[in-house]
């Protein structure tokens, strides 16, 4: 070949690869949907579901009619509808600041969590249809054993009833340092009539103060992370299996090398093994945080360790989309503060697919969404408008060619 035949094609392969890297910027697009003002909510950390009306439903923990949170309704292309505002009864008997995802059941209604917190002393169960009318299932009572608070959200059983969570309650104390006991919380199961049953306390050991909801595994147990406790006392979280009957088993404890406070929900790959996230910890000096594979027997391997100019603080879940790659959030805890979207294969090669400027949202706390359009859809608990005093908050939409 002449040296005029490999400048042309030389020019060639060049001129493709532009036109492949052209496509591929082209083909991603993020869009700020929403920018919640506080009166039709704020501060939404739960994240986002698509019912099968194709509409997304969503809550925010504050603000609405009486500042309590709410659960709105909002479309593929960003029409908000506010279908309740929460502590519209006396006393909040309906619940306040609902900081867990919906889930909707097998009846087409959706299912919920509140907090109370700041509000009431307990927590509560909810079902609310899709055109907004709630029923109160079950408030969670404040006893000698404490207020049992489910900041988490939940998740449906091969059985037909409700799974989830409480990150306190129980008559188990536990150490989260020195000086400060907590109650450990519990494992719950509840009908979709009410009928409400305590499966499992945490301990110390077991690990305590779940704040992210189980997740259904294909051998009909469910699976679940804690913040706090394991067996490097006072402990940094655990992975645990539980099944329906409240049978719980840890399956690892971290210890702040392989990660610490998961925060997160896992979810199970096509593979059968478990992926998750941890908000600190790993092997970068700043303990960024993780990605971390778990096999339902326990055998965990760190995929991911954040800190090197990645962004940190992954207290998002994974999502595993159609393409069969993962895809998370992070807060940018102690650094940036604002947050990213990532990419991340099962083999654990990263990418950094949108930054958040605060102008777009900070702090996307929520695990993703896949919609049917294949974009992906998200809320930043903080940010944007400022008639909140960090930021009202916002929902997102990123397009990057999955459909």
């Amino acid at each position: 070949m002449s040296p005029i035949e490999k400048l042309g094609m030389s020019m060639i392969l060049v001129t493709l690869w532009l036109c492949a890297s052209a496509s591929q910027i082209a083909a991603q697009s993020f869009t700020t949907l929403l920018s919640f003002n506080g009166t039709d909510g704020a501060n939404s950390t739960a994240g986002l579901i698509q019912a099968t009306d194709g509409n997304f439903y969503g809550t925010t923990s504050e603000g609405g009619a009486h500042s309590a949170g709410t659960v709105f309704r909002i479309t593929p292309n960003g029409a908000l509808t506010t279908i309740y505002s929460f502590c519209a009864q006396s006393g909040c008997t309906d619940g306040a600041q609902p900081k867990g995802a919906l889930i909707q059941a097998s009846d087409g209604n959706l299912y919920g969590t509140t907090s109370g917190l700041a509000f009431t002393n307990t927590g509560s169960v909810f079902k609310i249809t899709l055109s907004g009318t709630l029923t109160t299932l079950a408030l969670f009572s404040k006893t000698g054993t404490g207020s049992q608070t489910p900041i988490a959200g939940l998740v449906q059983g091969k059985d037909g009833a409700l799974y989830g969570v409480t990150s306190r309650g129980s008559a188990n104390i536990c150490t989260i340092r020195p000086t400060y006991n907590v109650h450990c919380g519990t494992i719950f199961k509840i009908t979709t009539s009410g009928t409400l049953t305590t499966l499992a306390s945490f301990n110390q050991a077991s690990g305590f103060s779940p704040s992210s909801p189980l997740v259904l595994g294909t051998d009909g147990n469910f699976y679940g992370t804690t913040v706090f406790g394991g067996a490097n006392y006072p402990g940094f979280g655990t992975v645990y299996k539980v099944t329906p009957s409240g049978t719980l088993t840890v399956l690892h404890s971290f210890d702040a090398t392989d990660g610490e406070k998961p925060y997160a929900a896992l979810v199970q790959g096509s593979d059968g093994n478990f992926y998750g996230t941890t908000s600190y910890g790993g092997a970068n000096s700043n303990a960024g945080g993780t990605v971390f594979k778990i096999t339902p027997a326990g055998t965990l391997t760190t995929l991911h360790n954040f800190g090197s100019g990645d962004s940190t603080g992954p207290d998002a879940g994974l999502i595993l989309a159609t393409d069969g790659n993962f895809y998370g959030t992070t807060s940018g805890a102690g650094v940036s503060k604002t947050g990213t979207v990532f990419k991340i294969t099962p083999s654990g090669a990263l990418t950094t697919l949108h930054t958040f400027d605060g102008a777009d949202g900070e702090l996307p706390y929520s695990t993703l969404v896949e919609g049917t359009s294949g974009i992906l859809y998200g809320t930043t608990e903080y940010g944007a408008n400022t008639a909140c005093s960090e930021g009202c908050g916002t929902i997102f939409g990123l397009s990057i060619g999955l459909n």
